[in-house]
């Protein structure tokens, strides 16, 4: 098999944007790894085997001050957005092999379901290796990134280190949606990351991370309202063009 066939060049393109705003977040989380309670060596290992920004964030600050169960409720709440994700993109692994249904949640970010969202409809081979092509080269940045923030994490300004970037993430998703979407669908991607990243700007300051959150549930309640919305109105246009037709 030849490495184009293995490897998807355009997921890989597509990925990019949204890796840097990725960073600043991945610093963050490097440098709670390293003020944490947890051994070094354990907080780090959250980024090869839970790979969730925000429920890492969450873990790490909350380990050592709080008790497990705390942890535990805390990590699932924030992570029960990807409850929604998966259930999107559910009948895209029906004709997936068993080994791509069990490797694929890992990968299943924020930023990796708005690449994929819209790449259902592809035949299962080419979907899985746009899948697995953006998800292993962001799973491979945070790596990096988590690790640098271990490394110069302490030399980043107090005033820089939790604010914004979570907002700065979904900025991102704002970017890619008005990128890859079209018409319809591409107002309402754009509107939905906009309110996310405005609402988890504007909730940076509760507990346990509840802003991300916060932000991922209004980002897809305002992108539903807004493509029921503007679907409505296709759908009347349609409907009227058709009556038209027939009465000419």
């Amino acid at each position: 098999m030849t490495r184009e066939r293995l490897i998807d060049r355009r997921a890989i393109a597509d990925m990019a944007p949204l890796a840097v705003p990725a960073v600043p977040f991945g610093l963050v989380v490097g440098l709670a790894m390293s003020e944490s309670e947890l051994p070094l060596l354990a907080a780090q290992s959250t980024s090869l085997l839970v790979f969730a920004g925000a429920a890492q964030l969450a873990a790490v600050t909350l380990a050592g001050v709080a008790s497990w169960w705390a942890v535990v409720v805390a990590v699932a709440v924030i992570n029960a957005r990807h409850v929604m994700y998966s259930s999107a993109l559910a009948a895209a692994f029906t004709e997936q092999p068993m080994w791509m249904r069990l490797v694929a949640p890992l990968m299943l970010v924020d930023q990796q379901f708005a690449l994929v969202a819209d790449r259902t409809g592809l035949e299962p081979a080419a979907f899985r290796r746009y899948y697995l092509s953006s998800g292993i080269a962001f799973w491979v940045i945070w790596q990096f990134n988590t690790a640098m923030g271990i490394m110069i994490g302490p030399a980043i300004p107090t005033s820089w280190r939790l604010g914004f970037a979570p907002a700065v993430m979904f900025c991102g998703l704002v970017v890619l949606a008005v990128r890859n979407s079209a018409g319809a669908r591409r107002t309402a991607s754009a509107v939905g990351a906009a309110v996310a990243a405005l609402v988890a700007a504007g909730s940076v300051g509760l507990r346990d991370r509840l802003g991300i959150l916060l932000g991922a549930v209004a980002g897809v309640v305002a992108a539903t309202i807004v493509d029921s919305v503007l679907s409505g109105r296709g759908g009347r246009r349609d409907g009227v063009g058709t009556a038209r037709a027939q009465a000419g």
